[in-house]
């Protein structure tokens, strides 16, 4: 148990933080307006795409409730059965995954939804990804059981196929489809009905005859799941001594905690079905913040130079102990920047001062607030395990926060993907070009994977984000809320430079005009990262002092490493950033009056540019995994156009409930733009795709020249010598 007073310790067990993520469509912000409604946080229920002009609670943005879907992840917080519970509830198009991702970092435990027909899809496996990186526990709920073809069995069998979860059904449906009644629970084996108006009202009965078999079957099923990971559950089912309620539950929630189970509700949100039962699920399995594990990097001067596996400290929900806070979103509201924090360990108070760890800033917390979508509640004081939100603070999203510089803290950050597409944008009216770089600025503070350039020789903007709608949202945005009307180019792709051998180099950097002259001369080679050092640096890049001596002065030793980051920041080959290089440096030399850390960057961005034509340079480019569903008439074409576009079908699976077909393939992003309109010409507007971000891969040797032809082109400067490095030492 953790450290803490007994009023204390209660208090966290009735505490539940809790992400609700989906594939889009699933019905993720139906199900949050539902259990906002049940716990009593709103009076009247909203449909996303509703008739009366409100929209659901959750979708605050207009943008939001004009398009029918979560572009930003939104908190609010309810109350259940005399617990409290945090909800963030996120979107589920891919393009907007940052939110997925920064929310989970935080959160304690989630609901999977899964959609009854469609069952397992692209972004449930990105979710599941994301679950499994942060070590989240899960509960699945299985949604629109009231649709035409659901199957929540053929579901529950993806889960455990593609998701590879040890997963089970604590509930069965009663009926299916128009035909949907309510649900059986399995662990008290009773018939549970939703009446009333909005479903408010629960009856417990008797389980219905036709039912009783099934639920026995599916009972027995989930004690066989139970046993084969929980050794204290097994020892009773393996002997036949007394399984009963209480025993049930707790090994739920023991092997649930421990990612090693994953229980499976039932309902239909839009029905009203199944909500409250999954809320009890939600307290009886899902963690509370003193049962999670968490830990930070000790960055005190004691620690230093130590690796960062030996730095780690365990830190606690307790409230006796120093303050840390993540700071994991930021959103510029009407009365300025508002930062989303998840406090960790101490207590947040009004008024205080706190430290950022990464720039030693000391800050006061001048407002404190609880979210309920874009409602505030004020509040003066919020302790360890509280997620909430705190103005006029200045940080970025990541930051860690401490109580004072004494206690050098930081918690490990999110996973931030790469963009993957870019356009060019060009502000109609320049009158506004201090309103547009305002603009630009906050959007990417909000978002870290909202990036903007600029390219000098085309003298334009860029912007980069994870997919088209991802960038015109953005555009939207920036009309809506900052009156900047821009001309938007076409989307293209965000390409890496890489290298597949090693080359050396050994470069003299020799100029003397009169007076002190500049001089450097460096020795060494490049060669390709591993993986694990990939994994270990998420700039793709790494620099190693191999010099023995003072060859050359180590004061010199900071220029060198700068002017080989400096050289991979756009490539030789068409100008994109370089991935995967390791740079070493193994000797040299210096002129104790020419020399300086300016001459010796120098040196080693023309060693780089040396050292890289001869080590087989190829261009990276982003590879889409793509899930298309087509009636199975259009297959043939469909697949056709898969290989047109360069490739590979990686599996297909042909539903048993309509004939229709689901095709998975990874496809290079360049072949994609504009596919969904293919896609519709080619299956008469039957046909759906979905894609996310995968990895990037070499191209193959007339691609690669063909890419260098076309941004050759663009530059207006005849691209002969990068194209001739392309073709080097092949």
């Amino acid at each position: 148990m953790i450290p803490g007073t007994c009023e204390q310790l209660a208090h966290l067990a009735k505490l539940r933080n809790i992400g609700i993520s989906a594939h889009i469509d699933s019905g993720k912000t139906t199900l949050t307006e539902r259990i906002l409604f049940y716990t009593g946080r709103i009076k009247e229920i909203h449909e996303v795409k509703g008739t009366d002009g409100v929209g659901a609670t959750m979708d605050s943005m207009d943008l939001e409730r004009e398009k029918g879907i979560t572009i930003q992840s939104a908190a609010t917080h309810c109350e259940w059965d005399k617990h409290h519970i945090n909800i963030i509830d996120t979107p589920g198009h891919v393009d907007f995954t940052i939110e997925v991702e920064r929310a989970l970092r935080v959160l304690d435990g989630a609901i999977l939804i899964l959609c009854s027909v469609s069952g397992v899809q692209s972004q449930s496996l990105t979710v599941d990804r994301q679950m499994k990186r942060y070590g989240v526990p899960r509960l699945c709920f299985i949604n629109k059981l009231d649709r035409l073809g659901a199957n929540p069995d053929r579901v529950i069998a993806q889960v455990r196929d593609k998701l590879k979860l040890n997963a089970a059904a604590v509930q069965i449906p009663m009926g299916l489809e128009d035909n949907l009644q309510g649900v059986v629970d399995v662990i008290e084996m009773k018939a549970l009905y939703f009446e009333g108006d909005n479903g408010e009202k629960i009856t417990k009965k008797e389980i219905p005859e036709r039912y009783l078999e099934e639920a026995q079957t599916k009972r027995a099923e989930l004690f066989e799941r139970l046993a084969e990971v929980d050794d204290e559950f097994a020892e009773v089912y393996l002997e036949d001594g007394e399984i009963t309620e209480s025993l049930i539950h707790t090994t739920i929630r023991r092997v649930t905690i421990a990612n090693k189970f994953a229980p499976v509700f039932m309902g239909s949100a839009k029905k009203n079905t199944g909500i409250q039962a999954l809320l009890n699920g939600v307290l009886r399995y899902l963690p509370n913040p003193a049962q999670v594990k968490n830990t930070a990097i000790d960055c005190s001067e004691e620690k230093a130079g130590l690796p960062e596996a030996e730095r780690k400290v365990e830190i606690h929900a307790d409230n006796t102990k120093p303050f840390i806070g993540l700071a994991f979103k930021l959103e510029e509201g009407k009365y300025g920047q508002l930062t989303y924090m998840r406090v960790y360990q101490g207590t947040l108070k009004k008024g205080t001062s706190i430290t950022n760890a990464r720039t030693g800033d000391k800050l006061k917390v001048p407002r404190l607030v609880r979210m309920h979508a874009n409602e505030m509640e004020d509040i003066t004081e919020i302790g360890p395990g509280e997620i909430c939100a705190v103005f006029g603070v200045d940080c970025a999203s990541g930051d860690t926060f401490i109580s004072s510089a004494k206690n050098k803290f930081t918690l490990e950050t999110m996973f931030i993907p790469e963009p993957v597409v870019s356009k060019s944008v060009q502000l109609k009216d320049r009158a506004k070009e201090n309103i547009f770089a305002k603009c630009l600025n906050k959007f990417q503070r909000e978002d870290p994977t909202f990036k903007v350039t600029f390219d000098p020789e085309g003298n334009q903007t860029i912007i980069s984000g994870m997919g088209e709608l991802h960038l015109d949202i953005y555009v939207e945005r920036m009309k809506r809320e900052f009156d900047c009307e821009v001309i938007v180019g076409k989307p293209y792709v965000a390409y890496r430079e890489t290298i597949q051998g090693r080359g050396e180099y050994n470069y003299t950097h020799k100029k003397q005009s009169g007076g002190a002259g500049q001089y450097a001369k460096v020795i060494g080679h490049i060669e390709s990262m591993t993986e694990e050092e990939m994994a270990e640096h998420p700039d793709k890049f790494m620099f190693e002092n191999r010099i023995i001596g003072n060859a050359i002065t180590p004061s010199y030793i900071t220029g060198c490493e700068r002017g080989f980051r400096e050289s991979v920041v756009k490539g030789p080959l068409i100008g994109c950033p370089v991935w995967g290089v390791k740079a070493i440096l193994s000797d040299g030399a210096t002129h104790p009056v020419d020399s300086s850390e300016m001459a010796f960057r120098f040196a080693c961005e023309q060693g780089f540019r040396q050292a890289f034509e001869k080590s087989r340079p190829a261009i990276l480019e982003p590879i889409m995994k793509v899930e298309i569903v087509v009636p199975e008439e259009f297959q043939g074409e469909v697949l056709g156009s898969i290989n047109q576009r360069r490739g590979q079908v990686t599996n297909s699976e042909r539903s048993a409930i309509d004939a229709s077909w689901t095709i998975w393939a990874e496809v290079p992003l360049a072949e994609m733009f504009g596919y969904t309109t293919t896609l519709r010409s080619l299956t008469q507007g039957k046909g759906e795709c979905s894609m996310e971000y995968f990895t990037h891969r070499v191209v193959t040797p007339d691609i690669q020249q063909k890419i260098i032809d076309e941004k050759s082109k663009e530059s207006g400067n005849g691209g002969e010598a990068k194209a001739e490095s392309g073709k080097k030492k092949k």
